[in-house]
């Protein structure tokens, strides 16, 4: 009986056109730039040592071009003087060997680089990995069944790698400004106005770089839920989860066209800014040029009028030639800097979420063992977005030690129930107290520690039985014993007996010699877990209806006899098992109707009485 969820967990990601896309101000796109010494605190945290490492080699990297345009001049002016005049060529060689050193310590300098931006690259991509597996494990239920969410996690997961790129480009243009500053010292002694008519004339192609990379940041901003969708056609059509029913029903034309579809619209898109952006490209680029040969010009003339020595016409020139390179790529790697800083921004942004469901300061510890019992008085709940209640004015006892089981159709609450006992969500109506006290004010770690719960819907976990076992106290993983008696008392015993490596073997197909389980043996390990946690609740929302009936019966009554002294509560298609906890609730459209023992409502003649008589009538 599949309890009711959320509206926003229902979508599909079928848009029939695109959402539209994110058009950015100027001020918004400079103001992403504040995201950089975030990102450089985040590298730093992922190694001090490599980070500082890597500003001083590219500091002294950015001092070898202009010295070697320098020796380079004091090379050519000293061939002219011994062509002409002859004399003592120790000095030329001294030159030709400073000019080999710098070049072998440029290289060496840029390959130690080159490692720490990877060493660094990966450190950092670790980091913010886990970082964000950490964050996300503190948000809410609910944060995760909202598409709006999926949409920041998704972008926020792309920015999880490759933003070592974002940080070496960043560290290469104070390297390349460095270098600028010397080279154009050079060139303001010879005519400053070059130096004028050089900036002027790359800036018309840094401003298309930069309005381009903006459009491409609000294309792929605007397409996410679509890109979202297109890695789901793409596992739903290539999956061992879905290929039985893709095989079955047909659906892999539909699939196929539905991904051609909606990438070939998402190629047209993108088409239309990278051939706008080609054209504009190579306009801006020629008007750079012409600014470049003009100084040329100038610098040529000069050494033509015997103003330069052939050495001084080398090294303006070189250096004319480098500066026009260094300031094309800073301006052209700003405009990039400041797109990576806009995508920079959706990895902060998931970062700046919180829970509304946290601990109080000063929080309440969980009793040990539970007393009295949890209380729901005059509990509402409804889903965000949506005025629609799930639960409805509901109040009932849950006794210490009781076992509660909940009936009732399909979304008529029972699974939201279960949620707000193990607070997964907080009522938006009434209250739940546990022994006198609101539950909101117990420690949320030590509540949940101190619950099992086992949805119908269990993860199957790509791992080994062991720990799949073991996920439901993931800190005693190494505690074989443990471990095997949780899997006696689910009867899961039996399937890990024939698995060929044991409480070793890999579950599932997605890795190489993994071993897939039926249904009814899945359950088995997902109930295992149950036992291995021990706590003092402990729920199960139909985790066994993939069993037979019989099976069923022998699974929850076992169930009954190892939990003695235990709170559970049972939700179970089959009444037979229902039958044996010492009170039903029954719910209809989010209300409680009625509870008792199974005789009392079956005496009653109310709802359970008639669902009751139903299934019954199908056994006869």
């Amino acid at each position: 009986m599949a309890s009711s969820v959320p509206p926003s967990a229902n979508t599909t990601g079928r848009p029939d056109m695109p959402g539209p896309a994110v058009r950015l101000s100027l001020r918004e796109r400079l103001s992403a730039l504040r995201n950089l010494p975030k990102l450089f605190r985040l590298i730093r945290e992922s190694s001090p040592w490599m980070t500082y490492l890597n500003i001083v080699l590219r500091i002294l990297k950015a001092a070898i071009p202009l010295s070697m345009l320098y020796v380079g001049k004091l090379i050519i002016d000293e061939v002219i003087l011994l062509s002409q005049h002859g004399g003592n060529m120790k000095l030329l060689w001294i030159y030709v060997g400073a000019e080999f050193a710098l070049a072998v310590l440029s290289d060496i300098l840029g390959r130690i680089i080159a490692l720490v931006d990877s060493l660094l690259g990966d450190l950092f991509s670790n980091r913010t990995s886990v970082r964000l597996m950490q964050h996300a494990a503190e948000l809410d239920l609910d944060q995760f069944e909202d598409s709006v969410f999926y949409d920041k996690l998704e972008r926020a997961r792309r920015q999880t790698t490759n933003r070592m790129v974002l940080m070496s480009q960043l560290l290469t243009q104070v390297q390349d400004i460095i270098t600028v500053v010397f080279l154009a010292a050079g060139l303001v002694v010879f005519n400053p106005w070059l130096i004028l008519l050089l900036v002027v004339t790359v800036i018309p192609g840094f401003l298309g770089e930069a309005y381009f990379n903006e459009r491409e940041y609000s294309l792929l901003r605007g397409w996410t839920p679509e890109r979202r969708e297109l890695d789901y056609l793409r596992h739903t059509g290539a999956s061992d989860e879905t290929a039985k029913e893709v095989k079955i029903f047909g659906l892999s034309p539909y699939l196929i066209q539905r991904y051609h579809e909606l990438s070939e619209r998402f190629f047209k898109a993108n088409r239309a800014i990278a051939t706008r952006r080609a054209g504009w490209g190579m306009l801006l680029a020629a008007v750079g040029s012409a600014g470049y040969y003009a100084a040329y010009v100038v610098i040529l003339a000069s050494a033509v009028r015997g103003t330069l020595s052939i050495g001084e016409l080398t090294f303006l020139a070189g250096s004319f030639a480098r500066l026009r390179s260094l300031l094309e790529g800073m301006l052209s790697r700003f405009a990039v800097i400041a797109e990576h800083s806009l995508y920079l921004q959706d990895l902060f942004d998931f970062f700046d979420l919180r829970p509304r469901i946290s601990s109080q300061h000063n929080a309440r510890p969980f009793p040990k063992p539970i007393r009295e019992g949890f209380v729901f008085e005059h509990v509402g709940f409804h889903y965000a977005g949506t005025e629609r209640r799930v639960l409805n004015d509901v109040s009932f006892t849950l006794r210490a030690g009781e076992k509660l089981a909940l009936v009732g159709e399909n979304g008529a609450g029972k699974t939201t129930l279960v949620k707000l006992l193990a607070r997964l969500y907080d009522p938006t109506e009434g209250r739940i107290l546990l022994d006198g006290h609101d539950l909101r004010e117990y420690d949320l770690s030590e509540l949940r520690s101190e619950i099992g719960v086992i949805f119908q819907d269990f993860v199957r976990f790509q791992m080994t039985a062991g720990v799949n076992i073991a996920a439901g106290r993931i800190d005693e993983k190494e505690d074989m014993k443990r471990i095997e008696h949780a899997a006696e008392q689910s009867r899961a015993d039996s399937v890990v007996g024939r698995l060929p490596q044991g409480y070793d073997q890999v579950l599932g197909r997605r890795f190489a010699n993994g071993v897939d389980l039926s249904g009814g043996e899945w359950q088995k390990i997902a109930l295992a877990r149950a036992y291995m946690r021990d706590a003092q609740l402990l729920i199960l929302d139909e985790p066994t209806a993939a069993l037979d009936a019989r099976t069923e019966f022998e699974v929850f009554q076992r169930f009954a006899e190892l939990t003695k002294g235990k709170a559970a509560v049972l939700i179970s298609h089959r009444f037979s098992t229902v039958r044996m906890a010492d009170r039903i609730l029954v719910l209809e459209h989010g209300g409680l109707i009625e509870i008792g023992t199974h005789e009392e409502l079956i005496e009653k003649q109310g709802r359970y009485s008639e669902l009751f008589n139903i299934q019954a009538a199908g056994y006869r």
